[in-house]
């Protein structure tokens, strides 16, 4: 479903500042796979991410999804393949408009646009079904701007909302880190369920080493802008956060020192 084939990325290239982002990456992601990536600061997580995104172009290599090379395609023209939530709960909505209005546009996303908008009571229904389900009571505040909803609330319309076109491939971008603990684990339930339930292939950046234990099927750890360590299967669930610390400072040949992987 996704293959990334020897991506690079350098930023500020040739200037004091020059910084190799993606050295040399290579990933394959089979339909169904939930993929969680760990790594340090700078280790090239989130890079990755916007690589598949399209948030800037790779110098080199080539990405593809479901056998379609979108490695020049602008990132509006990747919206068509992928669904992402952001770490910033105010991110992927539009604040000044009620849930059940931004559903509809992520239901529209990619289809041609016309001069009728309204949401017929069809619509209206299938969104406070699939809001019933998060169990958060958001069905009955559909018309609510959802600007007045909590971080935790937010990001679970948005995971909804990620998911209503069923993506190609789901990226979640540490999705979790701005909420606190019990809201955190709330939303990586509900990403887990909705992940199951569409049969979506994922990829979570997470610096919660216990958490990218816990879900996926698959574990991949960066260094420098490489993949040092990639885990699945029983060893996966064998895990424990000790293991992980070993590996890390066994492939990268330093000590673990980001005290957020450590302690999360």
């Amino acid at each position: 479903m996704l293959e990334i084939q020897n991506i690079h990325k350098t930023f500020h290239k040739g200037t004091i500042n020059e910084k190799k982002a993606l050295d040399g990456v290579n990933l394959r992601l089979d339909p169904g796979d939930f993929v969680t990536i760990i790594g340090g600061n700078g280790a090239g997580k989130s890079t990755t991410l916007n690589a598949i995104a399209g948030t800037w172009f790779v110098d080199e290599g080539k990405i593809i999804i479901d056998g379609a090379d979108i490695t020049n395609l602008p990132e509006h023209r990747r919206a068509a393949y992928l669904g992402r939530v952001f770490q910033d709960p105010m991110t992927g909505t539009a604040a000044t408009m009620s849930i059940e209005e931004n559903m509809a546009i992520a239901a529209r996303r990619g289809k041609r646009r016309g001069l009728r908008w309204g949401i017929s009571r069809k619509e209206r229904e299938e969104y406070k079904k699939k809001l019933g389900a998060l169990g958060l009571g958001l069905e009955a505040r559909i018309s609510t701007k959802v600007g007045l909803l909590s971080g935790g609330q937010r990001q679970a319309v948005t995971l909804l909302m990620a998911a209503l076109r069923r993506p190609k491939v789901l990226l979640l971008d540490e999705h979790t880190a701005a909420l606190d603990p019990k809201t955190a684990a709330k939303v990586l339930e509900i990403s887990d369920r909705i992940i199951e339930e569409n049969q979506l292939t994922a990829l979570m950046v997470t610096h919660n080493m216990r958490d990218a234990i816990a879900h996926g099927n698959r574990l991949i750890m960066m260094h420098e802008g490489r993949i040092i360590y990639d885990v699945s299967g029983e060893e996966k669930r064998n895990l424990k956060v000790a293991d992980l610390m070993r590996k890390f400072e066994e492939a990268s040949g330093g000590e673990l020192d980001n005290d957020r992987m450590i302690l999360g």
